[in-house]
């Protein structure tokens, strides 16, 4: 599993800082996290691919999230037979999608699928082969939806050695134990995966927690992900402008993580007004009080090995 920082700028793109956003590549596929205006940009620089890209996720209508959507939606129409898209997110999502399209004449080439937030929704927003992906409302000043992406349960560790000591012969055998089947040998003995599979493992987890104050549903969107990119918009000075806006300081960003047990923090969604020499003091203060916290870059890219 890759994660590709596009961005870590909130309100509006800066010459020294783009939006925040972030794709995540596990399993041939791309996921992205929000869409501010100019994502395509640092999309195209990182060589991402479109083709890949299966699913968008919005975390709520304010520009700096989703200005960028109506650019990718057309980057994407270029391709030769671009597959469907789904677009995840609050309500609304669709109806701004289609307005923007019908105002702009855009051409889309392939379906979209939306994906709306509803009061009845379960904690599920998406799932695919490789992943699903969950989300909870937080408390901004408009409707915003975090969310935590999982992995799929990993089957357990193969044992060949346990296998040969039971005289399974190797071969097809083996890949049907490990796809969970009871087999049966020629001297009618039968084996159970449990005699030779060890217990299952869990997958990647990352979580996208943008535009909010500390809130009770951050933390099982967060609880013990390997990383988590969580807004860090003020620093301490400014904990009643983060109050009034409906946002974090670094300080509470890292103490979210820290009680979720979030393993690495990544900040993002600075505000404009902290100039780029600030970002070392933001990263400063957020680690005295999660040591594993870092404010991201433009253009990283994170590895997120599987759990051992």
């Amino acid at each position: 599993m890759d994660c590709f920082v596009l961005g870590i700028g909130g309100m509006m793109p800066m010459p020294h800082r783009r939006l925040s956003s972030v794709a995540v590549r596990t399993g041939g596929s791309i996921y992205l996290f929000d869409c501010g205006e100019g994502t395509q940009v640092p999309y195209k620089e990182l060589h991402l691919g479109l083709r890949n890209l299966d699913v968008v996720f919005i975390s709520h209508l304010h520009a700096d999230h989703v200005l960028g959507l109506p650019g990718m939606l057309m980057l994407r129409a270029q391709m030769p037979d671009p597959e469907p898209l789904t677009l995840v997110g609050p309500p609304g999502l669709s109806r701004f999608v289609k307005n923007v399209r019908a105002d702009l004449r855009m051409h889309i080439r392939y379906p979209i699928n939306y994906v709306e937030w509803t009061r009845d929704a379960g904690d599920v927003a998406f799932e695919d082969g490789n992943v699903r992906v969950l989300w909870h409302p937080l408390e901004h000043s408009v409707f915003c939806l975090g969310f935590r992406l999982e992995e799929h349960i990993r089957p357990g560790r193969f044992d060949p050695e346990a296998a040969r000591a039971l005289g399974i012969p190797p071969g097809p055998l083996y890949g049907q134990l490990q796809a969970g089947k009871t087999v049966s040998l020629d001297d009618g003995r039968e084996i159970r995966p449990d005699q030779v599979v060890g217990e299952t493992r869990r997958g990647r987890h990352v979580a996208f927690v943008t535009d909010t104050v500390p809130c009770a549903s951050m933390q099982p969107l967060m609880h013990k992900v390997d990383i988590a990119f969580v807004e860090s918009m003020f620093l301490p000075e400014h904990t009643e402008d983060a109050a009034d806006k409906k946002h974090m300081t670094c300080e509470q960003s890292a103490q979210a993580a820290l009680e979720a047990e979030v393993d690495r923090l990544v900040l993002l969604h600075i505000s404009p007004r902290y100039e780029n020499r600030e970002l070392k003091r933001i990263r400063k203060l957020a680690q005295a009080v999660h040591p594993r916290a870092e404010v991201g870059r433009e253009g990283q890219v994170i590895q997120v090995p599987l759990p051992s």
